[in-house]
């Protein structure tokens, strides 16, 4: 039995493999919200409050809510000039521009070809991401045009996370991190050792895995650990390796230190 202790030893290092990235804390400020959507260069922070997405900044602060369609089950603000809000309850996407304002309205129950969507993430053009729950598939939908444009082969086990940006899609099941680029061809298929969330910047991915965050680079299948403080993480959210993390009404801001 006593073999079991470094062989578990050795197994851990090479799932997560490689010694941690370092970070360092550059900013924490009191943040309220229920959940945390993200943050960009120039100070401006989205979240969702009593069925309400928030835009704030030091010079404004918008919001968006829709009384009829209520909870918002999540927003993706990956294009800030068309930010995707998604109420699964009544299987609708609402398109914001930038000032919060109302743009497109995709309400799946209306068309021919039904969608039971459970997921939605930015895509190119006019295009969403969206998991239909029926099929079992990932397509990318022309919501001016109404129409699919790609579809991948069925995924078998249960979604947990969705993220994308402009030229692939990130979707983390019970079994597996799987990334699909825009015409729907299956990239990589990679072990999900117990990740529960994640975030995606430049094709990088951070994702977080019993309450610590660990890193993905581009082309690779090594988990490499992130060391922050010991935070309870509520949500987080990357952008050019600087990490946000909501924990306890707190908002922390961290810089990598990528090699």
């Amino acid at each position: 039995m006593k073999l079991l202790i470094p062989l578990a030893l050795l197994f851990s290092f090479s799932l997560f493999g490689q010694n941690p990235i370092e970070s360092q804390l550059i900013k924490e400020i009191n943040f309220q919200a229920e959940t945390f959507i993200g943050a960009d260069n120039f100070g401006t922070f989205y979240s969702i409050s009593n069925q309400t997405l928030y835009k704030a900044s030091k010079n404004q602060s918008l919001n968006y809510s829709n009384i009829q369609l209520g909870e918002i089950s999540s927003a993706h603000t990956f294009n800030p000039l068309k930010i995707n809000v998604f109420y699964k309850d009544f299987n609708t996407v609402i398109i914001l521009d930038n000032r919060l304002a109302e743009v497109n309205r995709i309400d799946f129950n209306s068309f021919e070809n039904y969608k039971n969507v459970t997921h939605v993430s930015t895509g190119p053009d006019n295009t969403i991401w969206v998991f239909n729950q029926d099929t079992q598939q990932l397509e990318l939908f022309d919501y001016k045009l109404n129409k699919t444009r790609t579809r991948t082969r069925p995924i078998p086990s249960k979604i947990i996370a969705m993220t994308s940006n402009y030229n692939a899609c990130w979707i983390l099941t019970e079994t597996h991190l799987l990334i699909y680029n825009y015409t729907g061809s299956l990239l990589n298929k990679i072990e999900n050792k117990n990740f529960t969330a994640l975030s995606e910047n430049n094709n990088k991915v951070l994702l977080l895995s019993e309450n610590k965050l660990y890193y993905l680079d581009e082309n690779t299948t090594n988990f490499i650990p992130v060391s922050i403080p010991n935070l309870l993480i509520k949500q987080f959210f990357v952008t050019n390796e600087i990490v946000y993390i909501y924990a306890e009404n707190r908002l922390y801001q961290f810089q990598l230190k990528i090699d």
